[in-house]
């Protein structure tokens, strides 16, 4: 991430846009995640949207960067002692039934205490409830492989420098059958359109450090990584406009977008499945008896075997 994108990411999500589209994330969100089962969830950036917060697996964590925490709106107990050599001891280790252990030993640590710094951190609203910090490099995931039943990566790959990276680390992590789900902005719909003249005039009405990547892109991205796609939903179909009186005037092209050009909303959410495709014996291994060629009869069978001349 930038510098900028930490700067634009609290304050968007504060404008009347960015209220908008986390709304309609955060109601897709809600229902998707709520029928995933599993043992391990996480949420990778974006700490403005609580992704798992209907999720029920029991060990739910949000992973961030120095640039995401940094934008964080609350802070996490014991998120110094998740820098500290335990806990990152543990990490080291790839073991992620050791990275929970150094979750629940942090989560005893006295709150207040800023990410990878010493200091105390900037907001002073609590982090939600359930949920354990994991800084580190989202580039370079520790966990260890097969090892995640859920992931969920709101807008990260527009911040990335490497989405092709990230989206192979996410396939390392996750379990077979294991769950990926991403959200972005759409860049065929009129919020990229503004956005590419806004680039270019040095005014971009969405934050993002790199180009939208198109719908059509990710989906051939997560199919060469072995993903089957399950579903894919687009919202926000309103135009970009900054204001919630001008927002609340279009509001029928929410029902009308979504029957007539679906395609075309400024966000959308994709949620794929791990396919781990492999050799498997079904039942008892039959072995198949030669077939004689016609004319040919058997050295000896029952009726000669036996017989004297």
């Amino acid at each position: 991430m930038t510098d900028r994108a930490i700067i634009d990411w609290p304050a968007w999500t504060d404008s009347p846009p960015g209220r908008y589209v986390l709304e309609w994330e955060q109601t897709q969100l809600d229902r998707v995640v709520s029928d995933v089962f599993g043992y391990h969830a996480l949420q990778l950036g974006l700490p403005q949207l609580d992704a798992l917060r209907e999720n029920r697996m029991p060990c739910r964590g949000l992973v961030l960067d120095a640039a995401s925490g940094a934008s964080a709106p609350y802070s996490f107990p014991g998120s110094q002692a998740l820098a500290g050599n335990g806990s990152m001891d543990a990490l080291r280790d790839g073991s992620i039934d050791g990275l929970r252990d150094g979750l629940r030993d942090s989560s005893r640590s006295a709150p207040g205490s800023g990410p990878m710094r010493g200091g105390p951190a900037p907001a002073p609203l609590p982090s939600p409830a359930g949920r354990s910090a994991v800084w580190c490099d989202l580039l370079d995931l520790p966990f260890e492989a097969q090892s995640v039943d859920l992931i969920v990566m709101p807008h990260t790959l527009e911040f990335t420098s490497d989405p092709h990276r990230l989206l192979r680390e996410a396939e390392r992590v996750l379990m077979p059958e294991g769950q990926l789900i991403i959200l972005g902005f759409n860049s065929l719909s009129l919020w990229g359109a503004r956005q590419s003249v806004g680039k270019m005039t040095g005014r971009p009405f969405v934050p993002a450090a790199v180009d939208l990547i198109a719908f059509t892109r990710l989906k051939d991205w997560i199919k060469l990584l072995g993903f089957d796609l399950e579903r894919g939903r687009f919202g926000c179909y309103r135009p970009p406009l900054d204001s919630d009186q001008w927002l609340s005037r279009y509001g029928f092209m929410e029902a009308a977008g979504d029957r007539w050009w679906p395609i075309f909303g400024a966000t959308y959410m994709i949620k794929a499945i791990k396919r781990v495709r492999g050799m498997r014996l079904v039942g008892p291994l039959k072995v198949k008896k030669p077939v004689l060629a016609a004319g040919l009869a058997p050295v000896a069978t029952p009726n000669t075997r036996n017989h004297t001349q």
